[in-house]
Order: structure tokens, then sequence, then C-alpha cells
């Protein structure tokens, strides 16, 4: 576990990244791996291509989106116009479900999805078999050092934290909130009030993380190419 030393960027490939999964999972009978970085940073993405590369019988994505308060509590809490920020999730329950990952005392572990088509969380749409080796968590405050989300980090055998330019980072961003249903204004609007102070608050988490990576796209040939999560 890194100690908050500085760390150099990594060029890396799926292939690569897998590879150095493979390692750390034949250590244990079940590793969590963390991605973090910004919002648009590629994190859904590149955990979601580590699965399609490893295989299914060996890795599973838990997303941390999926503990997203509902929409009507955030109303109720006056947080609707900050969603996503760190007290717009319930960390308690992301610590309790990556406690019961690391145990592997249950069968199956099912986990909630976050569909961003409808902006809501879904409980227990997701299966974590006892058997499965690797669990591959993705998500903005993996690093954070603030309330309840250290005792989350405390379950994460190695975080790593993904690099990439900030004007692509944005520019997902404002097309990822069109995609939902957002103008270019309010999607610009949204990204400048909401998104961006969040990743301000991410990136100052980077120098914690046991590994920094600039995902490259092998087949594109230029680095964080396509990625949207």
């Amino acid at each position: 576990m890194n100690q908050g030393h500085p760390q150099s960027v990594v060029d890396a490939t799926v292939q690569s990244l897998a590879d150095r999964l493979r390692v750390l999972s034949a250590a244990a009978p079940r590793t969590i791996i963390g991605l973090c970085g910004a919002p648009g940073a590629g994190k859904s993405t590149l955990a979601a291509e580590l699965v399609r590369e490893l295989g299914p019988r060996l890795a599973v994505v838990v997303p941390m989106d999926g503990f997203h308060l509902a929409n009507q509590v955030l109303r109720d809490l006056g947080l609707a116009g900050r969603k996503g920020a760190p007290e717009t999730f319930d960390v308690h329950a992301y610590v309790a479900t990556l406690r019961r990952l690391s145990e592997r005392a249950d069968p199956v572990v099912y986990v909630p999805e976050f569909r961003r088509e409808l902006e809501e969380s879904f409980a227990s749409a997701l299966a974590v078999p006892r058997e499965v080796p690797l669990v591959i968590t993705e998500g903005n405050y993996l690093l954070l050092d603030d309330g309840a989300w250290p005792k989350a980090r405390a379950y994460l055998d190695e975080v790593w934290y993904l690099d990439v330019d900030e004007r692509v980072r944005r520019e997902r961003l404002v097309a990822r909130h069109r995609r939902h249903g957002r103008s270019l204004d309010e999607a610009s609007e949204w990204v400048a009030r909401v998104d961006e102070p969040n990743a301000a608050v991410i990136a100052a988490t980077a120098p914690a993380a046991d590994l920094r990576v600039r995902f490259r796209d092998a087949s594109a040939g230029r680095v964080g190419s396509a990625m949207p999560g």
C-alpha cells in the first residue's frame, strides 16, 4: 500500500494491467482492486475491459456508483444539485459490502448497480460468487481520507488512479450528460458547477494511489481513447 509518496504515471494497456491482476489474484482466495479517478477518467470502461480480458470466472466489477443515494433521498436532504459529491453516497453500505466481499463467508454477494440512463441505483442487480477470486471496484472517492471513506480503502489490496488529459475528460463529461437528456448549456453548467469541484477533490487524493495509470488504447494507438466512464 502506498504511503502517500509521489508516483510517476505509467502508460499501460488492458493486457499489461490484466497481467498485473493475474499475479495479484494468484496470491489469495480473494483480491479486491480499486480503480479511482475523476469523473470522466474512464474507470467504468477500463473495469469492463479488464473483466472481458480476464473472463468472468476470474474477475467481476462492483461499481461504487451503485451506492448513490436515491434521487428522492437526495431531494429530501437538499443534495439533488450536488449528486456525485462524497456525501451523496451511502458509504457505510459500500464499506459493509466490501467487508462481505473480503470475508467470502457467503456463497454469493448481491450488489447494487447504478443505471445512468435512469440516474438511479437498483439493489441486488449484480452477483459476486464466492469462487470468483478478483473483484474490481471503481469509483471516485476510494482514496478520500475523510469520514468513513478510509474504511473502504482498508479492504482494497491496491488502488490505481487513472490519469487523463483534462480537456478530454471534460469533453467526455459534457457528452455523457447530453446523452442522458441535458442540453449543451445544461451539461456544461453541471460539469462546471458539480463535476469539476468533485474532480479537484479527487485529484488531491492521487498521491495515495498504489499505481498511477495513463490508460493506452492499443487498438487506437492513443492514450485513453473512447473511454466515457
